[in-house]
């Protein structure tokens, strides 16, 4: 299974690549398949699900051989296919749909978190306590039940047995300003060392307060890299900002990510010591918060 948005990117690229090697304009192109310079443009940066019918109008205006066709027509395919998190429309978050669509075809998925903890280890009790401090920052723009229940289902897509690799690198001052009570934080610390420890697929490692030199810059950001199993999908960058998500697929901008990934790594506790890091973490927190009780 791909990626619905990845495949949109690539059929974005290769039509606008089509017309360009036809040496047409986008207002060429529409006049000769009768619709508007707007939807071309919205065909080529891959703004929203393609309609098959365009696609293939496309295809015979430039007069494209039959046997390229199928490839073009499988790719549009895709591209329109919908996914499960479709079914939640805007209730779920704009945001987390792309996540939840980029997942569903990735092959693997790199993660740096130096603040919040990433949606796929969360535990519903503390995603709960999320969404009540979200609303202390004013109107939000989903529907709490409907976004904890994608989240969950977002979990399972990427924890089922022939998932992705899925690794998260945590920064130890993210981990020690908690955004949430000791009573939900202690065992959201636990769960996330049990998952480790139960799939195979999942990894996670803590960069600490106190490292040796770092042989490289440091990401400024939080940021999500995700691979596919079909080597013609690039790979996706995803950087979060406060207000949307920042998407590339340059493959200068994403190589340059995974080498800051890199040193991050590098500089990070093995798995052992950083579940056992998880661990103690735990058990600190919970002796503060038992002793001022």
């Amino acid at each position: 299974m791909s990626s619905p948005y990845v495949r949109r990117r690539r059929l974005a690229i290769e039509l606008r690549d089509l017309r360009e090697s036809h040496g047409l304009t986008a207002d060429d192109l529409a006049a000769r398949i009768h619709q508007s310079r707007v939807k071309i443009s919205k065909l080529e940066n891959a703004h929203g699900r393609p309609d098959l019918a365009d696609v293939m109008n496309i295809l015979r205006a430039l007069e494209i051989p039959d046997k390229e066709w199928r490839h073009y027509m499988e790719l549009a395919t895709d591209a329109a296919r919908k996914g499960w998190w479709d079914k939640y429309g805007d209730t779920m978050g704009d945001r987390q749909r792309i996540y939840a669509d980029l997942e569903s075809g990735a092959e693997s998925i790199r993660e740096y978190q130096p603040g919040i903890l990433p949606g796929i280890l969360q535990t519903e009790e503390y995603m709960r306590e999320l969404v009540d401090r979200s609303r202390g920052g004013g109107p939000i723009k989903f529907v709490p039940e409907r976004m904890i229940k994608a989240r969950l289902q977002r979990q399972e897509t990427v924890l089922r047995p022939d998932g992705p690799h899925f690794e998260a690198i945590l920064d130890e001052v993210g981990l020690r300003r908690y955004h949430s009570s000791a009573e939900v934080y202690v065992p959201q610390l636990h769960h996330m060392v049990t998952l480790v420890e139960s799939h195979p697929r999942v990894s996670l490692r803590i960069l600490p307060l106190r490292t040796e030199p770092i042989a490289g810059l440091m990401p400024r950001a939080p940021m999500s890299i995700y691979t596919f199993q079909d080597p013609e999908d690039p790979t996706v960058l995803v950087e979060p900002t406060v207000t949307t998500d920042l998407i590339s697929t340059l493959p200068s901008e994403t190589a340059h990510a995974l080498k800051l990934y890199e040193h991050v790594r590098s500089a990070a506790l093995s798995e052992v010591s950083s579940l056992g890091f998880l661990s103690s973490l735990a058990d600190e927190i919970g002796d503060t918060a038992g002793s001022t009780t």
